[in-house]
């Protein structure tokens, strides 16, 4: 009977799943040849849905006990509701994730 029960809901969940959406394209993707994992890193993507994602990070303190990477960012993406692109701009450091945007509060 838990058998019976158990496959219910795993068909259920199955079922209910939101359908995934293949029809974005990737239109730009930048990945530096220095992205080698020791100082780092570049990355940047553009989907043909609008949405975008830069980003890039540097090692501070390198060899101490507070090492740490220092990121700095961007992404946006288009409100399928209201065709408005939104963009955040953040910074994540020893002093935490810190973003920045039009639509967002400031603090």
């Amino acid at each position: 009977m838990k058998t019976i029960v158990a496959l219910c809901v795993l068909v259920a969940v199955a079922v209910a799943a939101p359908p995934y959406d293949y029809s974005q394209t990737v239109l730009v993707k930048e990945t530096p040849l220095d992205n080698i994992g020791i100082d780092g890193y570049n990355f940047g993507y553009e989907l043909s849905s609008g949405q975008t994602h830069q980003e890039s990070a540097q090692l501070v303190n390198a060899g101490q006990e507070n090492e740490s990477l220092a990121v700095r960012g961007s992404f946006s993406y288009v409100d399928p509701e209201t065709n408005v692109r939104y963009t955040v701009n953040y910074v994540a450091d020893e002093n935490g994730f810190r973003p920045e945007g039009e639509h967002l509060p400031s603090v």
